[in-house]
């Protein structure tokens, strides 16, 4: 029945990821569990091959012409400036044509339309819909819409979940996910000087290797209530052997959620938790800040003035000199105290780039949910398997 959600809301997470594919693929994106190793190798490599198609005119002419009679609109009522410009560009990138509300009071909602009525309108006039909302499981309840409208024969279209609460936010740890690999993927270039690097990260740090199997990976700050530390945690327990250390202050706002917490161990990972950065800097691999999320505190009278110390979660220049050379530092953004503006010069401050890969990484998603995926693959295979092969023979 329409707008009856409870009982799949409920369901197993890999009974809901199944009903949101359809002939093996993807439908909808609407969590992190959704992806497999294969798929999150996939859509990794199809960004990259969406980068470097990019740099050419006549790559950004194709991948410009590859969904240009779709239109996509973006349904943004959570303040966002860094999501939403992200995917406005990557829809963009790819030919489509946009459209956007990011005031409920500028539509029919504010006349009394249900948010499900909206959905189902805005499905009518456009092939995609990427939204945020600050109510939590919106985007999942609307690809359950979606899948009810095709299986009575209407019209529906995929949905992409942008942030849906403090549940999800699978597009930001995808990019996230991005931006590691190529942190970690020390000899992609192929060239005599990155080979080195490696021998000498190697010599260093005993134990090292490229990819993300066997890294510990450390979580700061608001680890509770972030959603792209929800999300980002479950990609990272597809691979083996990782460690994930959590520090928050010492409050069970900030603390990692119990249900996070019992899906990790049930797959492997181990989970560290603590209160000061101080206590882990020297042993990660890779460290993802997090800002503390006070506007989730509007609603329980919690004022500043009343948070637990903080200081434990800042990154410092101190802190920052004591970690490993190649240690790459993420944040999902906004930043408030929690990283000073004087670390942004440092070579592991990887956030900005972190930022800039979500076109590429979005644009890739984009392709695949409009099966465009082997369009970019064989173009990007023309352009770029040609090689000079030099006459070294005298």
């Amino acid at each position: 029945m329409l707008y009856d959600y409870e009982d799949r809301l409920a369901a197993p997470v890999r009974l809901k990821a199944a009903s949101l594919q359809r002939d093996g693929r993807l439908s909808h994106v609407i969590f992190s569990k959704q992806f497999d190793r294969d798929l999150l190798d996939h859509v990794c490599d199809l960004a990259t091959k969406v980068r470097e198609l990019a740099r050419l005119p006549e790559g950004r002419e194709f991948l410009g012409s590859l969904i240009n009679n779709r239109r996509a609109m973006l349904y943004f009522t959570q303040p966002s400036t860094r999501t939403f410009l992200s995917f406005m560009a990557a829809s963009q990138m790819l030919g489509l044509d946009c459209n956007e509300i990011r005031d409920p009071s500028l539509s029919s909602e504010y006349k009394g339309e249900s948010t499900y009525d909206s959905i189902r309108m805005f499905s009518s006039y456009f092939d995609l819909i990427i939204m945020r909302s600050p109510k939590a499981r919106l985007a999942e309840e609307s690809a359950y819409l979606m899948n009810d409208l095709r299986e009575s024969g209407m019209r529906s279209v995929p949905i992409i979940n942008g942030g849906s609460g403090a549940d999800e936010h699978p597009t930001q740890a995808l990019l996230d996910i991005y931006t590691a690999r190529r942190s970690f993927d020390i000899t992609s270039s192929g060239t005599p000087s990155a080979f080195k690097k490696l021998e000498h990260l190697k010599a260093k740090y005993p134990g090292f290797d490229e990819g993300l199997d066997g890294k510990t990976y450390c979580f700061a700050g608001d680890v509770g209530r972030g959603r792209t530390v929800r999300s980002l945690a479950n990609l990272l327990s597809l691979y083996e052997n990782v460690t994930l250390v959590f520090v928050s202050p010492d409050d069970d706002r900030y603390r990692i959620q119990d249900d996070l917490r019992q899906r990790l161990h049930e797959a492997n990972v181990t989970v560290r938790e603590e209160t000061r950065l101080d206590a882990v800097i020297d042993d990660v691999d890779l460290l993802y800040m997090t800002r503390i999320q006070r506007e989730w505190d509007k609603d329980t009278g919690v004022a500043p003035g009343e948070e637990p110390d903080l200081s434990g979660v800042h990154l410092t220049p101190e802190l920052v000199a004591r970690m490993r050379e190649y240690t790459p530092i993420l944040h999902p953004f906004p930043r408030n105290e929690e990283i000073p503006t004087s670390i942004d010069t440092d070579p592991r401050a990887m956030y900005f780039r972190q930022a800039r890969n979500g076109i590429w990484v979005r644009a890739a998603l984009i392709a695949y949910l409009f099966a465009k995926d082997t369009d970019i693959v064989r173009k990007h295979s023309r352009f770029f398997n040609e090689r000079h092969r030099y006459n070294l023979g005298g």
